[in-house]
């Protein structure tokens, strides 16, 4: 399974050059098992938010990417769960992140199929993964609570994590790891989500920025506990949410005259 290069008719002057690689990623994905059209809707729903936010990573998410920086070098059990759009448009920054900050990769699918399953943990390991969870059958867990796909995990991974980065996920599934004690970061577009009002740390952003800048940032955080503390303490998400909101609404007013 091989995602082949992008196609050269999309010009470096076209304007919306960057949105049409993407897209053309998340197309070439599907055709490789990677992505479902369901996938294609849920990008589509983000890109429109993203508008929104200029199509630039604001200071909110800047603050956001820094106290889940903070958050996943501080915990004891990390784990970075990654759906088919993640896996299709950064998996080389998945991999990065995980290695600086010590977390282990799992597979977790709402349209979940054991062809997908595979063909996702075959691209991540293409890009330089060692360990994909989320895949082996004997180590497959549930949580109960979640009414989806999603209840199962790896009983090595989000099952007894701590911490849990999730992407575009569905709300109920990050109230359920909520009420089992985990702490969950979020990536997504939409801050007026289930998702990202629930979850510890929501960063509203395209995940194809936020993970580069999240694996950089991980790479060079100084690892001194009571800085990292320092930092998750002195993060408010509702604050930080509300602010987002505020730079939306600005944005809107400014087009509206």
């Amino acid at each position: 399974m091989v995602l082949v290069g992008l196609m050269s008719k999309i010009s470096q002057l076209h304007p919306r050059a960057e949105s049409l690689r993407v897209r053309e990623k998340l197309v070439k994905a599907l055709k490789s098992n990677i992505v479902v059209p369901e996938g294609l809707t849920a990008h589509g729903r983000g890109e429109a938010f993203d508008y929104i936010l200029g199509e630039k990573t604001t200071v909110q998410a800047r603050r956001a990417i820094e106290a889940a920086v903070a958050m996943l070098l501080s915990a004891q059990r990390p784990v970075i769960s990654v759906n088919g759009n993640a896996a299709a448009l950064a998996p080389k920054f998945i991999v990065r992140l995980a290695g600086a900050v010590g977390a282990k990769i799992e597979v977790s699918l709402f349209h979940a199929s054991r062809k997908r399953e595979i063909a996702i943990a075959s691209w991540l390991r293409k890009n330089g993964a060692k360990e994909i969870l989320g895949v082996d059958k004997k180590f497959s867990a549930r949580i109960d609570e979640i009414q989806s796909n999603r209840m199962k995990v790896d009983r090595r991974g989000i099952f007894v994590a701590d911490v849990v980065l999730v992407q575009v996920e569905d709300g109920d599934r990050t109230e359920a790891l909520k009420s089992r004690g985990k702490r969950v970061i979020a990536i997504d577009l939409n801050p007026m989500s289930r998702t990202a009002q629930a979850a510890d740390v929501s960063i509203v952003d395209n995940i194809v920025r936020t993970l580069p800048l999240m694996a950089e940032h991980a790479e060079h955080r100084p690892r001194g506990r009571q800085k990292l503390n320092k930092i998750i303490r002195n993060f408010d998400n509702n604050i930080n949410l509300k602010e987002t909101y505020t730079h939306m609404r600005e944005k809107l007013w400014k087009l509206s005259k």
